[in-house]
């Protein structure tokens, strides 16, 4: 597709899942998506360990999709949920290029 963004924010795809599944994913609730959205983890481990670029490509883009489903269903604004935790530098040592200790 040509004229699929280049630079698709954050808060489009959040719009963008949004305007397709809306009234579908609140029927099913959080705890139901949030099921979906493990079951699509396990998907990706399975793809990272063994499988092709395309299948890891698709499981990255399921991650992100029920990510923001849940999201949405939750009515969380991750962009603004992100940009909160992470904007201005870790939230362990409050550096942009982490310094702490306790993760590698």
């Amino acid at each position: 597709m040509s004229d699929q963004p280049k630079n698709l924010t954050l808060r489009d795809a959040q719009r963008l899942i949004e305007s397709m599944y809306s009234d579908k994913d609140r029927r099913r609730g959080s705890t139901a998506t949030f099921l979906w959205l493990c079951e699509e983890v396990g998907e990706l481990a399975s793809a990272i360990r063994e499988g092709s670029r395309e299948e890891k490509t698709g499981e990255f883009a399921d991650v992100l999709a029920w990510l923001i489903t849940l999201a949405n269903v939750e009515e969380i604004d991750l962009a603004e949920a992100f940009y909160g935790k992470y904007g201005t530098g870790c939230p362990g040592c409050g550096k942009m290029v982490c310094s702490c200790n306790e993760k590698p």
